[in-house]
This record gives C-alpha cells, sequence and structure tokens, in this order.
C-alpha cells in the first residue's frame, strides 16, 4: 500500500523528517579491534640488557668426539686451544608515532573516552608485531647510515649451515630444493639474508626428522618448532605410530581433532607446535630457546613529543636485537610450499 500523504518518517524525501538531522545514529559504543597478538618469541625468549648499538657475546662449541688412546708414561702434547668464536648483532630502533588534535581529545567519542589512549594502546600492539616479524624473520644485520637505519638480523638468518634434502647434516639446515637455498650466517661482523632456492615442495616428516636430528646431533635440544600456517598444515597431517581415541558421550557431539600441539622425535624433548604469523610461509623454525634471547638498549617507552601547536604529539620507541647464542643449536626447512 501507498504511504499516507502527510506521513512523517524518517525518509529523506520532500515534506519527512530528515534522518540526519532528526535521529539519534545507532552506534555502538565499542571499537571491535581485530587484535592478532601471539607474538611467541616476544613472550618466551630471555630477556638480557644491552649497552651498545652493536651488541655481543661469545659462542663456543666442543670439539668432535675422537679416539682418544694414551701410553703409558707419555710426554704430554698440547694442542692449539680454539677460541670462542666473537658474534654480534645491530640493535634496531622500532616506532610509531601519532598525533591527535586537542579538539579531537575534548569532544565526545564512540568507543573510547581518549583518542591519545587508544592509538596508544593499538600502536604498541603493532610495534610489538613489528618487533616479532623481524625476530623470527629472514632480515640480513646492518650498521646503517645516514640514511638507513641499523637492523637487527632474525632466526632464519641466523640458522646457517650445509642444505640438504632431508638427509642428517652437522648444523643442518634442511631444505626441500636440490641445494640452490642458501643461508651464509655470520661472518666478518654481520649476518646475510638467506637466499630463497628456486625450487619447492612440501614439508615431509622425513625432514623435519632431520631437522631436528641436525641441531640434536651438534648439542642443541630443539623442543619448539615455529610454523606459519602451511607447514603447520603439513605438521598435522603427519601419520606418525600414534592413534588417538577420544572419549565422548552418547549424547553429545563428537569432537574431530585435526590439529597436534606436540611431535615426539627421538631427538631431543617432545617438540611443541607453536603457529606462528610471522614466520615465512615457506620456512619452519626448529628452535632450542635457551640459545636465543633478546637484548634491549631501551625498553619500549610512550613519551610526549613538544607541542608545536594545537595538538599532542606521542612517540612509542624501542630499541633492541636478537642473541643467537649458539646458532648451531637450531635448525630449519626452508623452501616449503
Amino acid at each position: 500500500m501507498a504511504i499516507v500523504s502527510g506521513t512523517t518518517w524518517t525518509g529523506a524525501v520532500a515534506s519527512s523528517l530528515s534522518y540526519n538531522a532528526n535521529v539519534r545514529e545507532d552506534l555502538e559504543d565499542v571499537i571491535w579491534l581485530l587484535d592478532p597478538m601471539d607474538t611467541w618469541a616476544l613472550s618466551n625468549l630471555d630477556r638480557v640488557d644491552a649497552s651498545a648499538p652493536t651488541h655481543e657475546w661469545l659462542s663456543d662449541n666442543l670439539a668432535a668426539a675422537a679416539t682418544n688412546i694414551v701410553r703409558e708414561g707419555d710426554d704430554a702434547t698440547f694442542a692449539t686451544a680454539v677460541p670462542a668464536a666473537r658474534l654480534s648483532n645491530q640493535c634496531q630502533i622500532f616506532n610509531k608515532t601519532f598525533v591527535v588534535s586537542d579538539t579531537l581529545e575534548a569532544v565526545k567519542k564512540a568507543g573510547r573516552s581518549s583518542e591519545n589512549a587508544r592509538l596508544g594502546t593499538k600502536l604498541l600492539k603493532e610495534l610489538k608485531r613489528d618487533m616479532e616479524a623481524a625476530i623470527v624473520g629472514n632480515q640480513a644485520s646492518s650498521a646503517g647510515g645516514s640514511a638507513t637505519g641499523r637492523s637487527l638480523a632474525g632466526m632464519e638468518s641466523w640458522i646457517a649451515g650445509p642444505t640438504t634434502t632431508g638427509t642428517t647434516a652437522s648444523n643442518a639446515v634442511l631444505t626441500t630444493t636440490n641445494g640452490t637455498a642458501t643461508t651464509p650466517g655470520f661472518a666478518s661482523g654481520f649476518v646475510v639474508a638467506p637466499t630463497d632456492g628456486a625450487t619447492t615442495g612440501a614439508l615431509t616428516e622425513g625432514t623435519l626428522k632431520a631437522a631436528l636430528q641436525g641441531a640434536w646431533t651438534d648439542g642443541g635440544d630443539p623442543r619448539v618448532i615455529l610454523t606459519a600456517a602451511v607447514g603447520k598444515g603439513y605438521i598435522d597431517s603427519f601419520s606418525g605410530i600414534a592413534t588417538r581415541f577420544v572419549d565422548s558421550s552418547p549424547k553429545a557431539q563428537a569432537t574431530i581433532i585435526g590439529a597436534a600441539n606436540m611431535y615426539v622425535s627421538s631427538f631431543g624433548s617432545p617438540h611443541m607446535v607453536v603457529l606462528s604469523r610471522y614466520v615465512r610461509s615457506s620456512v619452519v623454525l626448529c628452535l632450542d630457546p635457551d640459545y636465543w634471547a633478546l637484548a634491549f638498549l631501551r625498553n619500549p617507552q610512550k613519551k610526549p613529543l613538544a607541542k608545536t601547536g594545537d595538538a599532542s604529539k606521542t612517540l612509542i620507541v624501542t630499541e633492541c636485537t636478537l642473541v643467537c647464542r649458539n646458532p648451531n643449536a637450531s635448525a630449519k626447512v626452508a623452501a616449503v610450499a
């Protein structure tokens, strides 16, 4: 039926009350922020202090076991001692900035009372995500310069060694390519970013075991497997030797288990499988957490900057680096697709 002539209603047409001018808005007083904050490295690694932009530490390894037979009464002979390796990484500055007009801070706002407080909380979370991506990624270290900032080398870049195709190797970097991927690791004071192989392939259980075995052979205990969704999908599909049983009430819905959060191999402690949003999709990291740390030159802080007008300026900043106490304690699988 037609609307009766002269009816007052909410439509923005002639002879009506405009919706925008006369009806109060229906706006929820909540801001629904998508907030994925699963930053494993930032939350779990040891924290130490840095005192300079270049942070250094010492790393050493035991010699390989060898035949050790000495004649009775033999005089001692002395081998030249091998000095500990001096490793380093650069402290990287991370920051977020925002400026809020004093008028915006004064007016009544939907979902928050203070825009400064909202942006401070939101951007600090974004800063943590940026830090996590740098820590677990394939970023190289750099001392920077007048036009560029310093950068820290990430976990993926630190884990160096020979590239294999699923066989065990000392200092193992495992990949599904035919040896075209490279990870130079630490040399001459800096860490070079790895080079991806031209060929990719599926993550197999044999390849993952070989990576774990490589780290274990060198003396590590790679009890954390940090992986993106691609690698996690492959691990979830491993058949292994386990059979899953779940008690289910006849009146209740059955549970389907399609994920694995723990993997048991012969090489070290049970391995916790951690899904990461920040590890590259082509890489699976097999980590011994005892041999990683974060060194902070400046802890995260929120600093008000000088006012130059009718607005408030804020800087959120931190300066830190990743400490790889011994690269041989961990391994990785690369070129996963």
